[in-house]
């Protein structure tokens, strides 16, 4: 396990180099200068060209990415163009509103999505099967803001139970944060949990016609208990791929979503940072969303190793 382990996060690491080796080319290939940007149209050559020398714009690229991955290793992200603060601080502030959002999210759609699933393989073909799908099939279909925009209505406006936007600090009243947090996260999740229903309906379904299910069912165990006690497991490996997808969809989503609830989230600071071209503000928060995505699976893989040991084996020479 401990081989598997080490192989599976050299793998990871490699792929964060690569990526951001990448993100600060195609960055830096955009047209666009963000000195004259945040001067101004009117601003003299000569006043540029002291703005570019201060960001550090003026040196090689290839000198600019060894100082920028490097930097990162220490923990240093740069400073922020436009907002004229540490990258790493703003980042940080963000996460605290984007993080436990799709935590929240994550957990939603786990928790409505898989009891669906099981309940709909264990009913194939019948009304509740049928409902469920149907159910899933629009979840599917019907995009996230438009869900936020549905919540709202009902949820803030009709009913008064929930604010419709907007982001309380943590240390004020936590309470009152994770309020803000509630129709935001369900946003996210319904879809999500409509496509865990209906992986884990479609790979129980499998299952249930597998050997090791009549060899239980032959020992006395009802078609429930063998399920639950041998199906589900095997069910969950392509569970698992589909929830290391989502948690990617999820972050990438919530730059919708928090424009939507006005919260002052990554989403929104990586929204703002390209729309005033600040560039390492940009290259910052990419990077944070590719170490988040490649961690979680990283986690999956580990995961199925956990789940599944021939994995393991196959990774020992």
């Amino acid at each position: 396990m401990i081989l598997f382990a080490l192989r599976r996060f050299l793998g990871f690491a490699a792929t964060l180099l690569l990526a951001a080796v990448v993100i600060f080319y195609l960055l830096d290939l955009l047209p666009g200068d963000p000195a004259r940007f945040t001067l101004g149209i009117t601003a003299t050559p000569e006043a540029v060209a002291n703005l570019r020398a201060q960001m550090g714009l003026d040196a090689p690229a290839h000198e600019r990415l060894l100082s920028w991955i490097a930097g990162m290793l220490h923990g240093d992200f740069g400073m922020s163009y436009t907002q004229r603060a540490p990258v790493a601080a703003l980042l940080w502030e963000r996460l605290a509103v984007t993080l436990p959002l799709t935590v929240m999210a994550m957990i939603i759609s786990v928790v409505i999505g898989l009891p669906l699933g099981i309940i709909s393989a264990r009913a194939r073909g019948k009304a509740p099967d049928t409902a469920i799908m149907v159910l899933a099939q629009l979840g599917v279909a019907v995009p996230n803001f438009w869900f936020g925009m549905m919540l709202t209505l009902v949820f803030a406006v009709a009913l008064r139970w929930l604010p419709p936007g907007g982001f309380t600090p943590w240390g004020e009243n936590p309470w009152l944060s994770l309020r803000g947090l509630v129709l935001p996260s369900l946003a996210l999740a319904l879809p999500q949990a409509s496509i865990l229903a209906r992986v884990m309906r479609t790979a129980l379904v499998d299952v249930q016609g597998q050997d090791f299910i009549r060899t239980a069912r032959a020992k006395g165990l009802t078609m429930g208990e063998a399920v639950w006690r041998h199906g589900v497991r095997n069910a969950l490996l392509p569970v698992l791929t589909i929830l290391g997808l989502q948690f990617a969809f999820l972050i990438a989503g919530t730059i919708i979503v928090e424009n939507v609830f006005y919260l002052p989230g990554l989403g929104r600071l990586i929204f703002t940072a390209i729309s005033e071209r600040d560039l390492i503000l940009v290259r910052g928060a990419t990077v944070v969303l590719i170490v988040a995505v490649t961690a979680t699976m990283f986690a999956v893989d580990l995961a199925y190793a956990l789940v599944d040991p021939r994995l393991r084996e196959r990774s020992t020479p």
